[in-house]
């Protein structure tokens, strides 16, 4: 079985780096070599950058590195070639029907919207069905909405790039996508990723079903709102549409998933709280870090401390102690709210955390004792 499951991970990898490969070709047969390569690396160099502020929302339980991989590299690969063959068929029946203006408005406000955020959330209900255990909510749900998002985003403006420098209009459109616009995939994307987290921290199942495709909706409206307002500015060489649209929805929507993110954090905060109050009893944790571990605040004093004295090899114990925590805290709150793993070992996993939990205590004692000796000497 193991075997197995390994081959099916290569293979489905090895897919979507042939899919990739695929767009990129079709980009680059486009638009000609040097304007692929410069668009390549315009839209690739601030991506970096993008990943580590979308991660850093994510402070009580840091996804495993290989889940988040797998979002970003379906919204570069994956979903892009789709969107790109789904979109481009439906623009030239669209046009060979009814002209090229009524194919450049469906493309814009209809196909692209429904298309790519159709197949950019097939990421998010695959990762939700088949790793509940790393779903637990909207900050989750944002986490990995902003993964895929950023790589669809990142393949698409290697197009919008390289058509842009073959044109003669690489400044225009680096100001709108680049620096207007760089977080517009991950947060249509966010509508549906927060649909899905909500889903998974109710038990009343109208909302449970009800709840991500409303989601997956709202991303959709959004984004067909904000590439019509792009189309209407084109079309009439005005672009006060498209900034109103900006300012006054875009903006404010992005302020609200920001809030999001805030209530979402003081909600795990509690989950934590609640969760691990009986290790202080039976002595596992200390109250102090007990109630350093349930705060954003609390976590990020220990972890500073942790760096400024022991160096890097005390940050990363305290990083994992901080991240076991969570797990079990998280495990608990699953557990109480009925999802339980199909082979009943919810029980063997409680253990595990805690007995993860008491090692990394004692190596954080190890490492704070030969701190103490350093600065002593």
């Amino acid at each position: 079985m193991g075997a197995l499951r390994v081959v099916t991970a290569i293979t489905a990898v090895l897919l979507a780096l042939l899919l990739g490969l695929i767009t990129l070709s079709i980009i680059g047969y486009e638009t000609g070599l040097v304007p692929f390569l410069t668009g390549l690396v315009v839209a690739a160099l601030p991506v970096p950058v993008y990943v580590m502020l979308a991660l850093w929302i994510d402070r009580y339980e840091a996804e495993p590195a290989w889940t988040l991989a797998v979002a970003f590299l379906w919204g570069a690969l994956v979903a892009v070639f789709f969107a790109l063959i789904i979109n481009s068929f439906g623009v030239r029946v669209v046009g060979a029907t009814f002209g090229r203006e009524a194919a450049s408005f469906y493309g814009l406000s209809v196909s692209a919207p429904i298309v790519e955020e159709t197949f950019k959330a097939l990421a998010l209900f695959l990762l939700f069905f088949w790793k509940r255990d790393e779903f637990d909510g909207i900050i989750d749900g944002i986490v990995y909405a902003a993964m895929v998002g950023l790589g669809f985003a990142m393949t698409e403006n290697v197009k919008y790039y390289a058509d842009a420098v073959a044109g003669g209009r690489a400044v225009g459109t680096f100001v709108v996508r680049g620096m207007f616009a760089p977080f517009a995939h991950p947060l249509f994307t966010s509508m549906t990723g927060i649909g899905l987290g909500i889903a998974s921290q109710t038990a009343r199942r109208p909302v449970r079903y009800l709840m991500p495709l409303v989601g997956l909706l709202l991303a959709i409206v959004l984004h067909s709102s904000w590439n019509t307002s792009l189309y209407l500015s084109q079309r009439s060489d005005n672009a006060l549409l498209a900034l109103l649209m900006y300012f006054a929805v875009m903006v404010p929507i992005f302020i609200g998933v920001l809030l999001t993110v805030f209530f979402a954090l003081r909600r795990e905060g509690r989950v934590l709280r609640e969760h691990l109050h009986a290790e202080v009893a039976c002595g596992l944790l200390t109250q102090e870090e007990y109630e350093r571990v349930c705060t954003v605040r609390g976590r990020m004093a220990a972890s500073f401390e942790a760096l400024t004295r022991g160096g890097f090899s005390a940050w990363r114990a305290r990083m994992q102690f901080h991240g076991t925590a969570s797990e079990l805290a998280f495990h608990r709150n699953r557990v109480v709210r009925g999802y339980v793993a199909r082979d009943g070992t919810e029980h063997e996993r409680d253990a595990f955390y805690r007995r993860q939990l008491g090692e990394l205590r004692s190596r954080l004692a190890e490492e704070d004792t030969r701190s103490s000796a350093k600065f002593s000497t």
